[in-house]
């Protein structure tokens, strides 16, 4: 997530509400749908969407409006600027659409490569 991203989440009751919502999110501004979460319980699903500040906050608008039409939206946030402690919560294995970027190697696992090929 750049610096100066936001994050909107809009918990939506029901999947196929919450795939509506994220098509209305995503047509109504210039956001990134990061993916949903199935979150525990009632069915709810989060549906997280990533831009600027003003992008984002039309987006939620819009993708709360639309969960009217199916069984409602439970809440919905914006996060201008989140700290970098909680992107984890944000950017994480349970975000169905999200694929978490590998992990960049160390020096010793290179190490460690090398001398695997050198034994071969």
């Amino acid at each position: 997530m750049d610096r100066g991203e936001a994050v909107g989440l809009i918990e939506a009751i029901g999947l196929a509400t919450a795939i509506e919502a994220a098509d209305a999110a995503v047509k109504s501004a210039n956001v990134r749908l990061l993916g949903y979460e199935a979150c525990r319980g009632d069915g709810m699903s989060t549906i997280k969407v990533v831009g600027d500040v003003g992008a984002v906050k039309a987006a939620v608008e819009a993708a709360t409006a639309a969960c009217a039409k199916g069984r409602g939206c439970w809440t919905s946030i914006v996060i201008a600027r989140p700290s970098e402690g909680i992107e984890k919560l944000i950017y994480n294995r349970q975000t169905v659409g999200y694929t978490m970027p590998e992990e960049p190697e160390t020096e010793a696992d290179i190490e460690e490569k090398q001398e695997e090929t050198e034994e071969e």
